[in-house]
């Protein structure tokens, strides 16, 4: 197998031109634009990214139509996906804060942990959730109890914050039934239960390293408190409670929280227990349906204006301006997310990932690194985790056919790990949680950046460990 791959390497050599390079080049220039701008000139992320964009797209020789279209395709097929479920977790954030719910949730926590042990509960919480919900939504649903909790326990934001983001990406990245594990099970040939098992004795020590103990570091590098409006919740006046004539239990706010969560997780089992679409019974047709995010996520909704609305007093018109008054705060989060797609998908059309494509085919090292090293290329210059591990598990596919089911499985976990590294500038993850949590360019470097690219690594580590044992 090395002697096959060592046979291309010339004729990768050859292939890579000088084309190649400058597109590299321009791409480097236009995160360093895009970063001197808003942290330097203070100009506004959303300007600034259509600024990088339009440079990165000019830069590489692409027709002035294209780089329009490129933009404007790249921003509709973030807020396509993720908008709407930003919007939709808003409403919820919002109906659940405004209730009193959240304060449950948080009575609960500080009850049942204190101090240093909170980090740890909130940790559970989003594994938990994180477990069958995408990344972004977990986080939405996750906003107004990290916050509260924050405010409440006097802790600084990070130690809270990090254990959640930790406990969300992880299992996005390394754990089926989330989408980029899926794809890079299916191009290389593994089995679904093996890498589900080996993910989760990945993801366990990968998300204490860098959720509890990390966010100890995090929050002395970046000792900022809870901000002041976080994804339409006013967290500086506290919640508008004006109404609620009884606050919701503990019970009710749980379920309601995790109702998404459910529907998501089921329709997961379901694809597992019948896998072929064409002799699946009805069941499995119907939580297809009730268990995509958006299905879901409008549904949590929905129950959510009965269990934090009209059951707690509120009336309908005081529902409907409640949900109105969510999506205020969140539309610059909407555009700057956007814009983010936009940029990442500029340098996707000016052809950064086939450069990058290209050096990979031909370099001569382990499969399971080569996986990770091509995985975390394109990570560094798609800002899409996607992208990344479909790209990469197309490149090594060929060279999985002679590896054990074990070792496939763990091909896979390694490109998952490479689509994490160090998220920046062009991933609209970076600017939803800038936003989110109210902090600077800088500040989401030193925290959420250095957080992905040490799940990254640490998660990589753990899967040659287990190459080697297994």
């Amino acid at each position: 197998m090395n002697f096959q791959i060592a046979t291309q390497l010339p004729a990768a050599v050859e292939a890579w031109t000088g084309h190649d390079t400058q597109l590299l080049v321009v791409a480097a220039i236009g995160i360093a634009l895009i970063v001197v701008l808003i942290a330097k000139f203070k100009l506004h992320p959303f300007l600034a990214l259509v600024l990088g964009s339009a440079f990165v797209g000019l830069a590489s020789g692409v027709e002035l139509a294209k780089v329009i279209t490129n933009f404007e395709d790249g921003v509709g097929g973030v807020l396509k996906e993720v908008g709407l479920l930003i919007a939709l977790g808003a409403m919820l954030g919002k109906l659940l804060a405004d209730s009193g719910g959240a304060n449950r949730v948080v009575d609960t926590l500080l009850a049942k942990a204190t101090g240093n042990k909170l980090a740890w509960s909130i940790t559970l919480v989003a594994v938990i959730i994180g477990l069958p919900m995408f990344f972004e939504i977990g986080l939405v649903l996750l906003l107004p109890v990290i916050v509260l909790v924050t405010q409440r326990s006097k802790m600084p934001l990070m130690r809270i914050a990090i254990p959640a983001l930790a406990g969300l990406s992880v299992l996005h990245g390394l754990v089926p039934p989330h989408p980029g594990p899926l794809i890079a099970i299916s191009a290389v040939k593994a089995e679904l239960g093996t890498t589900l098992a080996l993910g989760l004795l990945v993801a366990i020590p990968t998300v204490i390293i860098c959720g509890p103990l990390f966010s100890r570091l995090a929050a002395r590098w970046v000792p900022v408190g809870a901000p002041a409006v976080a994804g339409g919740i006013d967290t500086e006046h506290g919640a508008d409670m004006e109404g609620v004539k009884r606050q919701p239990s503990f019970l009710v706010t749980l379920l309601t929280i995790i109702f998404p969560v459910v529907l998501m997780l089921l329709k997961a089992v379901m694809d597992i227990i019948w896998a072929d679409p064409a002799t699946a019974p009805a069941i499995r047709t119907f939580f297809d349906f009730v268990g995509q995010p958006l299905v879901a996520m409008t549904l949590a909704v929905l129950l959510a204006t009965v269990t934090f609305g009209y059951a707690v007093g509120f009336t309908g018109n005081r529902i409907t301006s409640k949900i109105g008054a969510s999506l205020g705060p969140i539309a610059a989060i909407l555009l700057i997310v956007g814009a983010g797609g936009g940029f990442k998908q500029t340098l996707i059309g000016a052809g950064v990932g086939d450069a990058v494509k290209k050096w990979a085919e031909g370099t001569n090292m382990s499969v399971l690194v080569l996986g990770f090293m091509v995985a975390v290329a394109l990570r560094l210059a798609t800002g899409s985790a996607t992208v990344a591990t479909v790209t990469a598990a197309g490149i090594v596919a060929p060279l999985a056919s002679s590896l054990t089911p074990t070792h496939a499985a763990l091909l896979a976990l390694a490109i998952g790990a490479g689509s994490l590294f160090l998220s920046h500038v062009n991933d609209a993850g970076f600017w939803l949680v800038k936003e989110l949590f109210g902090l600077t360019v800088g500040q989401t470097f030193k925290t959420w950046s250095v957080m992905e690219t040490l799940i990254s690594l640490v998660g990589f580590g753990f899967i040659m460990l287990l190459s080697l044992i297994i």
